[in-house]
């Protein structure tokens, strides 16, 4: 037994939250619990409001009080509580209750759920927006294996009651998607803002698991977060889950790459092995608080069109095998990435990046809609002692090698380049591997996708092994210019 994905003709046009709740109340075999802590407890007041609620809510929870919190669900190692793992537990106890003390043999077509979220609000100061997790637990099959989908939220809005009422709205939108659009998770992911604003708030990671969404790859909607609007970056671990970037990102020392990755070549190789080595080095750096993030922006999966959903997955694979933590974001502006990642941390940043790179941060162009300008842009960009780490470039006609010494920028940026570099901001990678400065991704791209000999020298063992287990990136490109890996045209 399965729930038919629109039911009776009577609710084909339910859209409004009051509609949502009283359509899962008035499906009968649909029932669970509701546990919101914190901040939050405005969703099951939705379905209490739209009638009928008293065969499908079993438990409405509220463990407000911190001491009795623990007391149910147990202690954070961390002793905090908006957390995803207090909300996978709350998830865990709550679904274990049901099936506990609900008798199969009275109730054979039972689907069991649980609701749970774990907020906190804006505080009084109003300095803190608020975040919290929101996630769902459940059956699709009597009996059957649950399902989950979890996700992180943060408040946009000024006033607490309007960032619970906004919960409340969430909360509806997340359960009735759950169980009416759970064959395309992308649908989902576009329904948890129904009567929501994007201003309202920000979803900055989801994560579907279990049998229902066993060919959903958490990564491609990670994409869906950043390409829909509903959060400027995303994070995903080796492990090809989505995480969460405050956690990942907090109190450390960020060394970012930004690339098109498209393959991973031994010259992305040899900027990470070379620029880690200078980070490492640094005065006020911890090596093992050092987090190394591998950035490729919307504007790079855009350069040649639509985003080719493929095409970035391709991409992500070979990252992932590599070990590396990726983030996906809307930056096209390295000042904006640096403005973000400050929200987190303190210490010591750098970015590593290759000579047109470094060409284009110094072009007036990017920086005209802003009232400063590209001083203003500059402030935020060498923001807590920021350092560039600056690849050379060979020029494969010539064999000219471009480096910070002999870097043209535009006559007018001269100056403020020269400052920058006099001061150490812009320190140059000099024990780069010379063998890989002519390999450039576009042609190593070309060769695989028209079965040309010799790419697999040019790319990491890892990389070329997975291209052919894998068969990625087999389209047919255009032949190639003669650009650096770097270019983000």
């Amino acid at each position: 037994m399965s729930i038919k994905i629109m039911g009776d003709k009577d609710f084909q046009s339910a859209k409004s939250v009051k509609d949502k709740s009283l359509r899962i109340n008035l499906n009968e075999n649909i029932y669970g619990t509701f546990a919101e802590i914190g901040a939050g407890q405005e969703t099951v007041r939705n379905f209490f409001r739209a009638g009928g609620s008293s065969g499908t809510i079993a438990k409405t929870m509220s463990a407000y009080d911190k001491d009795f919190s623990d007391a149910v669900y147990g202690v954070e190692d961390d002793r905090r509580y908006v957390t995803e793992s207090r909300l996978q537990k709350m998830l865990d106890h709550e679904t274990r209750l049901i099936e506990e003390r609900i008798v199969r043999s009275k109730h054979p077509n039972k689907l069991f759920f649980t609701y749970a979220n774990t907020v906190a609000t804006i505080d009084f100061a109003k300095r803190y927006k608020g975040h919290g997790w929101v996630g769902i637990k459940y059956q699709l099959e009597p009996k059957g294996e649950y399902n989950k989908i979890v996700l992180h939220i943060r408040f946009k809005e000024n006033d607490a009651r309007l960032q619970q009422n906004t919960l409340g709205i969430l909360g509806t939108n997340l359960i009735y998607a759950a169980f009416y659009a759970h064959s395309d998770a992308k649908q989902v992911l576009k329904d948890l803002y129904d009567h929501i604003d994007k201003d309202q708030i920000e979803i900055d990671t989801i994560n579907f698991s279990g049998p229902v969404f066993k060919e959903v790859d958490n990564r491609l909607m990670s994409l869906q977060l950043v390409k829909n609007g509903m959060t400027d970056a995303v994070m995903f671990d080796p492990s090809a889950n989505n995480v969460l970037p405050a956690k990942v990102l907090y109190k450390k020392n960020i060394l970012a790459l930004r690339g098109s990755f498209r393959p991973v070549t031994k010259v992305n190789e040899d900027i990470y092995e070379k620029s880690l080595e200078l980070f490492a080095k640094e005065k006020k750096v911890n090596r093992e608080n050092i987090e190394v993030i591998f950035e490729i922006t919307l504007s790079n999966l855009r350069s040649e069109g639509e985003i080719d959903e493929e095409d970035f997955m391709d991409r992500a694979k070979l990252l992932c095998e590599l070990g590396h933590t990726v983030m996906i974001s809307n930056f096209q502006e390295y000042y904006k990435l640096v403005e973000y990642l400050s929200n987190y941390t303190k210490e010591r940043m750098a970015l590593s990046m290759g000579v047109n790179n470094l060409i284009d941060v110094f072009d007036e162009k990017y920086y005209r809609h802003l009232s400063g300008g590209i001083l203003e842009a500059f402030g935020k960009l060498f923001y807590k002692d920021l350092k560039v780490y600056l690849y050379p470039y060979k020029n494969p006609d010539t064999g000219e090698v471009t480096t910070s010494d002999n870097l043209k920028v535009h006559p007018r940026m001269k100056e403020l380049y020269k400052f920058f570099k006099h001061n150490g901001r812009v320190v140059d990678v000099e024990n780069y591997n010379p063998e890989v400065m002519e390999i450039f991704s576009r042609q190593v791209l070309h060769m695989i996708a028209n079965n040309k000999e010799g790419w697999e020298r040019l790319l990491p063992e890892k990389t070329a092994q997975k291209i052919k287990d894998e068969k990625l990136f087999q389209r047919d490109y255009k032949k190639p210019e003669k650009v650096g890996f770097y270019v983000q045209k």
